[in-house]
């Protein structure tokens, strides 16, 4: 006798929904970090102005810091852009014209951002 309920699916895809749930909140909460850190550097007493700012950034651990965090901006926004591409946008070269311009746009959005921090 054949069994009519329940289900023998297959399942198959890409296989990274953990890792991509995980990574958004790894670097949510990285991000949420470096927040606090600049907050506080910011909110010390003193006048606020460029050369205190470029102070902050100044010292070889925050601009490290400042380097990891935007790895983890950037890889934030690639996992979220390229799930509302895989989700909402159904066809195939439509979704694959948008998921190579947004490498595209986020690697020069790094570039720039990697410039502007060793620029400091």
């Amino acid at each position: 006798m054949a069994k009519s309920y329940g289900s023998k699916r297959i399942v198959v895809g890409a296989h990274y929904g953990l890792m991509d749930w995980l990574s958004q909140r790894v670097t949510a909460v990285l991000m949420a970090a470096f927040t606090i850190v600049l907050l506080v550097q910011v909110l010390m007493p003193g006048e606020i102005g460029y050369t205190p700012w470029a102070a902050i950034f100044a010292t070889r651990w925050m601009k490290a810091l400042t380097f990891v965090v935007i790895v983890a901006v950037l890889w934030h926004a690639w996992v979220g852009v390229r799930d509302i591409w895989m989700d909402y946008v159904k066809p195939v070269s439509v979704r694959l014209f948008l998921q190579v311009f947004s490498i595209v746009w986020l690697v020069g959005c790094a570039g720039w951002a990697i410039q502007v921090l060793w620029r400091l």
